[in-house]
């Protein structure tokens, strides 16, 4: 791989970066300015609350209840692992578009985010953001969510539709107009 190409698919890493930053301030303000467990505010009606919660699981606490060694290896090693092989993959392959290399570095960026809270905060992961969905699935509020948290859903969701619906890498590009595709 030529260092113009590894340059090239370096870049978006800046995005990771820029996500892990500010997912690390937003919590980082909101231990050192919100009680754990109490509402800072509440904006256009209680739509949208700021709070101070503590989430030793994962997305609407699924695993909770595990024992802390579970609790290591599902929600800090395999994810470590897993976004290994993601950044060690977005280094290599020819095989993404421009677009889902910027989404796939989101992704890394959004589970740094949880991962480092999970490492080295005493109650884990820090969520803030809580939405009003009115009854909807039978919740009157999403579980509370952070910057992280936030940047996996969207990333991830347009990954998907960019997989499912979108174009071609520059690569198949390239080899269609050789006629070698």
């Amino acid at each position: 791989m030529s260092e113009k190409s590894l340059l090239r698919r370096s870049i978006p890493f800046l995005l990771t970066i820029f996500i892990v930053v500010a997912d690390q301030l937003s919590k980082a303000w909101i231990v050192a300015n919100v009680p754990q467990g109490t509402m800072y505010a509440s904006y256009l009606n209680d739509f949208i609350s700021i709070w101070h919660v503590r989430n030793q699981a994962i997305g609407f606490s699924i695993g909770a209840g595990l024992p802390m060694v579970a609790k290591i290896l599902l929600f800090i090693v395999l994810p470590l692992g897993i976004l290994t092989f993601m950044v060690i993959f977005l280094l290599r392959t020819k095989e993404l578009t421009g677009l889902q290399h910027w989404l796939s570095a989101a992704l890394v960026g959004g589970g740094l985010g949880n991962i480092i809270d999970r490492i080295f905060r005493e109650d884990w992961v820090v969520d803030f953001v809580s939405l009003r969905i009115y009854g909807l699935f039978g919740l009157e509020r999403w579980p509370t969510f952070n910057v992280a948290d936030s940047t996996v859903v969207v990333a991830g969701i347009a990954l998907m539709l960019t997989v499912l619906f979108g174009g071609r890498s520059r690569e198949k590009q390239k080899q269609s107009a050789d006629g070698t595709d």
